[in-house]
């Protein structure tokens, strides 16, 4: 059977697609500059916010916002649910974090990140219901190793052994948070280390995933939304993840139940995030052990940027140089 229809420019997220949405994280911190440091981050978030969908609007692509701004930030824009890009290309699902690390940026302190992930319509899941998920991350020895459901010490005693590690080697990012006090002695009690984040997991899951990093594992609880943005970097970089909803109070169970989500269920990377056709980009606001921060070096600004495409299994580190004078026009794209 044939038809006159032209078939469609774009069945999938394309390969370019990626480097469209760099120029959007990269915009994004570099609007973030300014606020740097100076105890607002609330303005750091609202300038990346506004940039990074202001450049949204130009890219190719169909998209809607099922992780984005939210209530998390009281944001009137990104919010889930709102359509973006200039909707010409292939129909997408968007996860968006113009900072994540706002309080890291507003302090001045290091490993603040501008990011998107984007995977095919229906494939990313809307955990938005529930703020807060349970997570551990690995490298791809985390399969057939770790369990979310056993006892800490037992997971990493065994993530030890199927790296070839003594315990004592072993390096697990954990948020410095007071909730998380008693899963920061179970760890060191089996005789592992901690790197305490001060804020923005996402970062610290993306190092226990890669190869080349001194971060074995990141465990415990952060945001929902961070979860499910980063289940699509570990997923690119063929890590391991689980995650586990975790409400608040019976009033946030509800919500979830009402929305289709089983908070006693185990969620695996193809639960977070399905297929194995999407993007993870991130540009680094503040300097931190994945990516270096925004410079200005005389007339230029530099950025650096890291894309991961699923489907290629694919890392790329993007280094960018821009003139610094086109940038201040607020209306330059």
């Amino acid at each position: 059977m044939t038809s006159t229809e032209p078939a469609p420019l774009f069945h999938h997220p394309d390969r370019n697609l990626a480097l469209e949405l760099v120029r959007a994280t990269e915009a994004a911190a570099i609007r973030a500059v300014p606020w740097i440091g100076k105890g607002d981050k609330n303005a750091a978030d609202k300038a990346a916010v506004d940039a990074m969908r202001l450049f949204l609007g130009t890219v190719n692509f169909d998209g809607v916002v099922v992780i984005g701004e939210g209530e998390k930030d009281e944001a009137p824009m990104l919010y889930n649910g709102e359509q973006v890009g200039n909707g010409r290309g292939p129909a997408c699902d968007i996860a968006v974090d113009p900072i994540d690390g706002t309080s890291l940026t507003a302090a001045g302190r290091g490993h603040a990140l501008s990011v998107i992930a984007v995977s095919e319509r229906g494939t990313m899941l809307d955990a938005s219901s529930v703020f807060y998920m349970d997570k551990f991350v690995t490298g791809p020895e985390g399969f057939g190793t770790v369990d979310i459901r056993r006892p800490v010490g037992e997971n990493l005693r065994a993530l030890a052994e199927a790296k070839g590690k003594d315990i004592g080697e072993v390096r697990v990012a954990v948020l410095d948070r007071p909730r998380h006090e008693e899963l920061i002695r179970e760890i060191r009690a089996a005789g592992a280390g901690t790197r305490l984040i001060l804020d923005g997991d996402v970062a610290g899951g993306i190092n226990a995933a890669r190869h080349d990093t001194r971060i074995d594992a990141c465990i415990g609880i952060g945001g929902s939304p961070e979860g499910i943005t980063t289940a699509c970097a570990v997923k690119a970089l063929g890590g391991f993840m689980q995650g586990k909803l975790a409400p608040r109070d019976d009033a946030e169970r509800a919500r979830a139940e009402a929305a289709g989500l089983d908070c006693d269920k185990i969620l695996e990377l193809d639960d977070m995030v399905s297929g194995d056709n999407h993007f993870f980009v991130a540009t680094g606001v503040t300097d931190g052990a994945l990516l270096l921060g925004v410079k200005k070096n005389g007339p230029y600004i530099s950025t650096e940027s890291i894309v991961l495409r699923s489907k290629s299994g694919t890392i790329r580190r993007v280094a960018a140089e821009h003139l610094a004078q086109k940038w201040l026009d607020p209306d330059f794209l």
